[in-house]
């Protein structure tokens, strides 16, 4: 089982009697502290616990993405402790330090949601700023919520220095009775009690009992989904994506990642040399067979971005031709991640992607060693488990992620279509400038059966932002229409939506693309074969709406919203700013 599983120093880390002095070990370091001139540096740094014999080991820089500010970074601290020790251990030296969080969960459907996918620059330049500063040789990272996981991997990807990234670890699920919990059942609560379906102690309850504790959200949202993808990637340690975090086996995890460091350092092995081409190729195959977030694509975009990897979004619609979903996972399916743990976590599905020709298993990890060589011991899942679907019976024989075209996405658009809500949606458009407004249509009964609701203005620049959806769409649950409308807008969906959804609509309202001039009662088709998403009006009418548009004011003018709004490129680029 994944929570058993002890990953041995000895057999995925060279455990070299390698002199840690040599010059060749502290390259960055020992600019910042070696010779006359250097003194008044080491005098501050004895005054935070260095001492003599420390200034001839390489420095690892622990980066915390503390805070209590979210439950899914809680317990964090405590993790860094763990890789502080581990990195100690292993004969180098440990220097924690903190960067921001915020919490989706928490801001989510309030303007505050903006600061979000800001947050995830915010991170990756803080930590790629203390590290520049201070001349670390190597990085440890730990990061438990959506945006503070790829902001790792983006600052791990500039600096090129030897590094393993460690996920926080996915929360336990609540209970009311024996019914399992999770965040999206509160918001989904919220649509059923506007409904009539639930009155407001059933909705006191599960508010209540949703979230017990440290660790991020329990389903295949974004946070487990990145996790799996960053293992798959080969940047964590096998299984870090799958142990809870409060779990014996994600403190060795911690403590082994601080060792892996070391041994990254002692054999050359940068970030370079293991987010290649092919390694993004595994992790897009793993976040299909998982039935992953939208935001995967997002996020893998500005990763490779970062690290000079050339990755485009038609790369998933090819990649996802080959390779089917399997996981029988929240938001579209019935199980938590919690329950992926207990059958022995992702490795085992990697091992039955590597044997089917799936996976590249010459891809080099943080082990020191390939994705093959990792994965060669594994055993399968347990006999009748029913989380994981075997290659001949899929949930969905093609990915769920479908990057959509049109005239409404002339430069893509990405669709969640598991195929539970069909592949195809014709209906009329009720249009809104803004989250909270939809939300509140939605809620009072205004949308109804054969609506596409558009939201639009919630773009990388329009927001700015790109707030995700998750209380519009689960008010769409929770009023029992999600068979019955669809959604589209220019920002983007919590990993915890489902239903006929698609986001990142490109070019975005606020640079003039079409979903700016749609109006209500436009008939909109969304075919998820034909990869087609259409404003079925005449051209010349779109294109006389057009010449009539203005662009609006930007909403923000000054702060960290407003330096974002002029920097961020386009979603289809994965809103990159740099």
């Amino acid at each position: 089982m994944a929570e058993d599983t002890k990953t041995q120093q000895s057999e995925n880390q060279d455990s070299s009697n390698s002199d840690l002095s040599s010059p060749e070990y502290r390259k960055y370091s020992s600019i910042v502290t070696e010779g006359v001139e250097r003194a008044p540096s080491r005098g501050m740094l004895y005054a935070v616990g260095f001492e003599k014999h420390d200034f001839q080991k390489p420095q690892i820089g622990i980066a915390s993405t503390w805070g209590m500010v979210t439950p899914c970074n809680m317990h964090i601290d405590k993790l860094s402790e763990f890789a502080t020790q581990g990195v100690n251990e292993a004969g180098a030296k440990a220097v924690p330090f903190n960067t921001i969080t915020v919490s989706d969960g928490i801001s989510m459907g309030t303007e505050g949601m903006k600061y979000s996918l800001v947050s995830r620059e915010v991170i990756a330049d803080s930590i790629e700023t203390v590290v520049g500063c201070m001349g670390y040789d190597g990085v440890v990272t730990l990061g438990g919520c959506d945006k503070n996981m790829p902001g790792c991997l983006i600052a791990l990807a500039r600096l090129n220095r030897p590094a393993v990234f460690v996920y926080g670890g996915t929360i336990m699920p609540g209970l009311s009775g024996d019914k399992e919990l999770d965040i999206v059942s509160i918001f989904e609560a919220v649509g059923a009690h506007a409904n009539q379906k639930i009155d407001d102690t059933e909705l006191d309850t599960i508010e209540s009992k949703a979230i017990p504790g440290p660790g991020s959200c329990g389903g295949m949202y974004t946070a487990n989904t990145m996790a799996s993808a960053i293992e798959a990637l080969g940047m964590s340690l096998p299984n870090s994506s799958a142990q809870s975090a409060i779990s014996k086996a994600k403190e060795l995890d911690c403590r082994n990642a601080g060792a892996a460091v070391v041994n990254l350092i002692q054999k050359g092995i940068r970030p370079s040399d293991i987010m290649t081409r092919k390694a993004f190729e595994n992790a897009i195959t793993v976040v299909i067979t998982l039935g992953g977030s939208t935001n995967a694509v997002l996020h893998l975009l500005a990763i490779a971005h970062s690290i000079g990897v050339p990755l485009a979004i038609d790369d998933f619609t090819e990649i996802g031709k080959r390779v089917p979903v399997l996981a029988d996972v929240k938001p579209s399916g019935k199980f938590l991640m919690n329950d992926l743990i207990k059958i022995g976590g992702l490795m085992p599905l990697m091992r039955t992607l590597l044997d089917a020709g799936m996976l590249h298993g010459d891809c080099l990890t943080v082990t020191g060693q390939t994705v093959a060589e990792n994965l060669k011991d594994v055993k399968p899942y347990p006999v009748g488990q029913q989380v994981i679907r075997p290659l001949d019976n899929p949930i969905k024989k093609e990915s769920h992620l479908v990057i959509l075209y049109g005239n409404l996405a002339s430069q893509g658009a990405v669709a969640k279509i598991s195929g539970k809500e069909g592949e195809h949606f014709s209906g009329t458009a009720k249009v809104y400038n803004s989250e909270e407004e939809a939300l509140q249509r939605i809620l009072d009964g205004t949308v109804v059966k054969g609506d596409v609701i558009v939201i639009r203005y919630e773009g990388p620049k329009g927001a700015p932002g790109m707030r995700e959806m998750l209380a519009p769409t689960s008010a769409v649950m929770g009023k029992g229409l999600g068979k019955e409308v669809a959604l589209i807008t220019d920002g983007r969906f919590s990993g915890g939506s489902h239903g006929f959804v698609i986001g990142h609509v490109t070019p975005e309202a606020y640079e003039g693309g079409v979903i700016a001039i749609v109006e209500d009662g436009d008939p909109i088709v969304i075919d998820g074969q034909t990869r087609q998403l259409t404003l079925n009006i005449p051209e010349s009418e779109i294109q006389k709406r057009l010449d009539a548009w203005q662009k609006p004011d930007p909403r923000y003018t000054r702060g960290v919203l407003a330096k974002y709004a002029k920097s961020v490129s386009s979603a289809s680029q994965g809103a990159v700013t740099d």
